[in-house]
Order: structure tokens, then sequence, then C-alpha cells
């Protein structure tokens, strides 16, 4: 039962509030404000967020089902931890769906889809195309750029429940990216890549945008795990 709205603050400002804070406290768990394995305290939280015990332990039992955080016996909160076993299961299964997503967005989009596709890549590749420094001081930029990128790449999908599952697991390979740019920095490369899908979506090869995607998929997996063994416990 949701919590009910105090006399001196209607019950919609409430509901309002709290998705901005399950928002607000999701988006930082993917950004890695806190680190895979963090205890979450209510106190820090409170200051972070600005809101009661009571909305923040709503907050984090809705992310509870989506895998992000995790409760640590008698003791709270913790954020999901990571690790080379679960990257594999959420890889593969992150590089299946977007798979089928895209051949059937390919098929099935129409002249709204294309432009989507062209203008994500565009603001995408504004920041792709910075010198090396400038992009690294907008990689929360490109972390969103990106997330849109491909959003837009498998929107004409006409399965709901496959883009609802897609968009689950990609959550949970952005912890995993973070990582990753540690340790392969934005450039030219990434840019070729996002080019290349694009062009090949654009041009309805199907087949070829879904290897093209699974190819650039797959080389994030292998970076998190040749060079950051330390983040990584088997």
């Amino acid at each position: 039962m949701p919590p009910r709205a105090s006399r001196s603050q209607p019950e919609s400002e409430v509901v309002l509030v709290s998705q901005d804070v399950l928002s607000r406290l999701k988006g930082d768990i993917l950004d890695g404000a806190y680190a895979p394995g963090a205890r979450l305290r209510f106190a820090e939280l409170q200051k972070a967020y600005g809101a009661s015990i009571g909305t923040l332990r709503e907050a984090l039992s809705h992310l509870l089902p989506e895998g992000l955080v995790e409760l640590d016996a008698n003791r709270g909160f913790r954020v999901a931890a990571i690790s080379a076993e679960d990257l594999a299961d959420v890889s593969a299964l992150h590089i299946e769906f977007e798979q089928r997503a895209i051949i059937d967005s390919v098929r099935h989009g129409d002249d709204a889809w294309e432009a989507g596709v062209v203008l994500a890549f565009h603001r995408l590749a504004r920041i792709e195309r910075l010198p090396r420094e400038e992009r690294r001081r907008r990689s929360s930029e490109w972390l969103a750029a990106h997330r849109e990128f491909h959003r837009a790449l498998v929107a004409a999908c006409p399965s709901r429940w496959l883009l609802r599952l897609r968009a689950q697991v990609y959550d949970h390979m952005e912890r995993y990216r973070l990582i990753s740019q540690r340790h392969r920095p934005l450039g030219p490369a990434k840019h070729a890549e996002h080019e290349a899908i694009r062009d090949a979506a654009l041009a309805r090869k199907p087949e070829l945008a879904r290897d093209l995607l699974a190819a650039h998929l797959r080389e994030t997996t292998e970076t998190v795990l040749r060079h950051a063994p330390q983040f990584m416990p088997p």
C-alpha cells in the first residue's frame, strides 16, 4: 500500500516526490556515484536527496526486483555487486535482446524511425568528435547520448515485451560500461563502430546491423574482463 499523504502535502505531490527520488537514485547508481557493493545508509541518502526514510525505503524497494540493489541481512540495502560471472550472464542476454530488437526495428521502421536514428547519431557524434580531454569531461553527456542512440536503433521493434526486457538489461550493462570507459576512452574507433551500425540500419540491412551491433557490444565485455580484473571478483 502506498504511503499516505500528510495533510500539508497532497497525495499527488507525494507520488511525484517519490518518483523523483527513485529516478535520481537509480541514475546515480547507474552513473557509478555509488560503488558496486556499497552500503546505502539512510542518513547519507536523506542528505543527498532531501527525502524521508519512508520515501527512500520505497525507492530502494522498487530497485530490488530490478537487481540494482540488494538486501543486506539486518543491515539495510547495498548496491548490487558486480562479478565476472554476472557480466557474462548479463552480456549474453544484452546481446541477444539487442540483436532481436534491431532486426525487427530495421524491418518495421518508418520515416519517423529513420529520422530518430539520424538525430540520435548526430547528438552522439558531436561528443565523440571532440578532442580527447573534452570527451572525458563530458562523459556523462556521452552516456546519455549513447543510451538514446541505441534506444533509437530499436525503437521500431513491435514487441513491447522485448523492448521492456532489453531496457532493463541495458541498465545493468551500463555499470560495466563505466568500468570499460576507464580503460578504453572514447575515440575514433567507437565513433566508427556507431557510424557503421547506423549506416547498416538506414540501408535496411538487418542482418548486417545485427552482426555489427553484436561485435560492438562484445567489445565492452572483453575490455572489462581484460583490463579491470580488480573490479571483477569471480
